[in-house]
């Protein structure tokens, strides 16, 4: 665990940095190839597309960060809220931020946004398995103490030893990553059978939040509660709640839609009198 690659003069190379722009890489690579065999030529936007959704995601998950779970210290150290390689970045906030300014772009693009959210979804999940290796790397987004003589020791360095010191903690951040793989690779898997358009991004959104819900009672990196959850939990919660009913409406409006398809398709046509 290295929070500095490597040093040009007295310029860190910090591999919180280093590892979030290999997720971005990552993301927009994997995002390339769906969207290039699919054929409809949208892999043409994506590095326009990256560049947009990447600055806002990393504007939303640090003022998501800091306005949700460190305020108390940020609110008396307003200079320190742009020093990202600090740590701190809420990835529910990047994403919420990022699909707003995705949504912007592919509007001003005419590009089919649920379409394109379906085919961006596993892409998004694996870069987001990419950034807690930054988190890993940086220590921060850590579990609380294990009470046992298992988990990870952080170095002194980190913000995790600060808080906890020589306890092992939860490696909460290395089973989120984990489990965004598996999230990756079933959304591949859904992608390939027949589905209404819209429900692969809703089912990671779904998938995410619940894996989130559950992570969040390891993680030790801050602690207040809302009617007994954390804020995180109750933003996955929403999510859920609001995921599987909007997965089950946009199947039912692809049922209701698909019946007219049909019919106009089969309509005998009739011949013109001369």
């Amino acid at each position: 665990m290295h929070q500095y690659l490597f040093f040009i003069g007295d310029f860190p190379i910090r591999a919180y940095g280093a590892m979030l722009a290999l997720a971005i890489i990552c993301g927009a690579s994997v995002a390339y190839v769906l969207l290039k065999k699919d054929g409809r030529g949208w892999h043409e936007h994506i590095i326009d597309f990256s560049i947009t959704v990447a600055v806002a995601g990393l504007i939303g998950a640090r003022l998501w960060d800091v306005f949700f779970f460190d305020w108390q210290y940020y609110g008396n150290h307003l200079l320190e809220i742009p020093f990202v390689w600090q740590g701190g970045m809420a990835i529910q906030g990047g994403v919420v931020l990022g699909t707003i300014a995705g949504y912007w772009y592919l509007r001003k693009n005419n590009i089919d946004f649920w379409a394109f959210a379906d085919l961006f979804a596993p892409a998004l999940i694996l870069a987001q398995s990419v950034g807690r290796m930054a988190n890993l790397l940086n220590g921060d987004a850590f579990g609380h103490p294990t009470g046992g003589n298992f988990g990870i020791l952080y170095p002194e360095s980190t913000l995790a030893h600060r808080t906890y010191g020589n306890q092992p903690l939860w490696p909460a951040e290395i089973w989120e990553g984990q489990i965004d793989i598996l999230i990756f690779v079933a959304l591949l898997l859904f992608s390939s059978f027949k589905h209404a358009k819209g429900q692969v991004f809703v089912l990671y959104a779904i998938l995410y939040s619940t894996a989130r819900f559950f992570l969040e009672f390891l993680r030790g990196d801050y602690v207040d509660l809302t009617l007994g959850l954390k804020s995180a939990q109750m933003t996955s919660l929403i999510v859920i709640i609001v995921g599987i009913c909007l997965f089950i409406y946009l199947g039912y409006l692809e049922k209701k839609n698909q019946p007219v398809l049909e019919t106009t398709e089969t309509a005998p046509k009739t011949k013109k009198r001369k």
